[in-house]
């Protein structure tokens, strides 16, 4: 069935948590990129880019067309100030495409201090008004993230209230917050840590009960099942079916959730939502073609059971809250090729040698991958290489070679160096992955 598209193309916005994930967004289908700082950023767990990073992140980023904006979303304090003028100068020398913000007082010193790089208003300012949006405008900033308690037809209101040159950025996919706009106060109350700092502990994460005062020690379960309760927690948005509707409101950027994600995540997310925006834009026909193959790209990787989040109103066929805390993964991230070799092109090692004379592999296909081992596998198993361009290509383990250029029957300890031998060649930036139950 042919759905309206609006005429606006959407930008997809990934996360990166390191420069290894940036490269794998850039590579797998992102048109920005947003990372945070080793300051300044709502993801203080998650590694984040010292400056040295964050140049070669933005250089390579920017190498391939696609731009980068930084995260300064922490709702500042006042001892916090001098230290935020001083990273809004390193980042003006840096160069990002944007900057998100939240705190108008970090949003008047990234004014003063590097005024040529656009301002982001974050989520995290609860914008969920296009009165809001207009006052935003009115201080010169051209992008605000939207409210995720906002349905799509109060973005499509907001899209008809605000200027034409102004843009609307709201998320497709990823982890939900159970506090508005993510303004949450349960980490800060239970461990010291602040939520809206950085530092954010996940309390809606675990398991609850409830007790009556004049029962103490009696836990009486809310909601229960076989895995425990969990009434804070919140299931995984995902957007992947309806993003026509998402064109149709009028939203600028698509946002993908998940700065503490793996590269696997990543490559996933930005391939399957890049393929599905692209058909989606074609024809109506062509993003129902290729939902069947969406919906199986999404599974492959690490989430929580999925919602529409707010997008359709408060409803119990679209709710937000609760189920199980459970993740749910379906492939095993092994690695990302960071070269890739023929065998005749392997410097001479008893292990290249033992193999090419027990005819164990052909020179002219066999391809040997090098890469920073995440999980084990071993020779012998069935793997994927998952490309950018959306192939799966299955292929066997044949060998693994150690940095001392012997052969090895598994790789068991994360974060070896090691060359793979597969029976399928490979290219840089592809990445390698186990299916679940191979």
């Amino acid at each position: 069935m042919e759905k309206q598209i609006s005429i606006r193309r959407p930008e997809l916005l990934v996360p990166a948590s390191s420069l290894e994930v940036l490269k794998t967004a850039v590579m797998f289908g992102a048109d920005a990129v947003y990372i945070g700082g080793e300051a300044f950023s709502l993801r203080a767990k998650a590694k984040n880019f010292s400056p040295e990073e964050m140049k070669e992140g933005i250089e390579f980023a920017h190498a391939h067309h696609v731009a980068v904006h930084v995260t300064a979303n922490i709702l500042a304090h006042n001892y916090d100030l001098e230290q935020a003028a001083a990273y809004f100068r390193e980042l003006k020398a840096l160069g990002p495409d944007a900057l998100i913000i939240a705190d108008p007082g970090m949003v008047m010193l990234a004014k003063e201090h590097c005024p040529d790089i656009p301002i982001h208003i974050s989520t995290q300012a609860n914008n969920t008004n296009y009165m809001t949006y207009r006052f935003w405008y009115d201080q010169g900033i051209r992008r605000v993230v939207s409210a995720r308690e906002l349905s799509l037809r109060e973005i499509r209101q907001i899209r008809e209230q605000i200027p034409a040159d102004m843009e609307i950025e709201s998320f497709i996919h990823g982890a939900m917050c159970i506090s508005y706009s993510g303004r949450c106060l349960l980490s800060n109350y239970f461990t010291g840590r602040d939520a809206n700092r950085g530092a954010c502990t996940h309390p809606c994460r675990w398991k609850y009960a409830l007790m009556e005062e004049s029962r103490e020690g009696e836990y009486l379960p809310v909601f229960e099942n076989e895995r425990g309760t969990y009434i804070f927690n919140s299931k995984d948005l995902c957007m992947i079916e309806h993003i026509p509707e998402m064109i149709d409101a009028g939203i600028d950027s698509f946002k993908i959730e998940g700065r503490m994600k793996t590269a696997l995540y990543v490559a996933t997310v930005a391939r399957t939502y890049r393929k599905a925006i692209d058909a989606a834009l074609a024809s109506g026909e062509a993003y129902e073609q290729i939902l069947p193959w969406c919906r199986k790209q999404i599974s492959q990787c690490t989430y929580r059971q999925f919602t529409t989040g707010f997008y359709f109103g408060k409803t119990d066929e679209h709710t937000q809250i609760y189920e199980n805390n459970t993740y749910e993964r379906e492939a095993v991230y092994l690695g990302i090729v960071e070269q890739a070799l023929s065998l005749l092109q392997l410097s001479e090692s008893e292990a290249r040698d033992a193999l090419l004379a027990k005819g164990a592999v052909d020179p002219d296909t066999c391809c040997a991958a090098a890469i920073t081992q995440r999980n084990k596998f071993c020779v012998g198993d069935r793997i994927e290489i998952m490309k950018p361009d959306g192939r799966d290509v299955e292929c066997e383990v044949i060998a693994f070679i150690n940095e001392e250029g012997k052969l090895q029957e598994s790789a068991p300890h994360a974060k070896q160096q090691l060359l793979v031998v597969l029976s399928q060649p490979v290219a840089v930036y592809d990445l390698l992955r186990k299916p679940a139950g191979t």
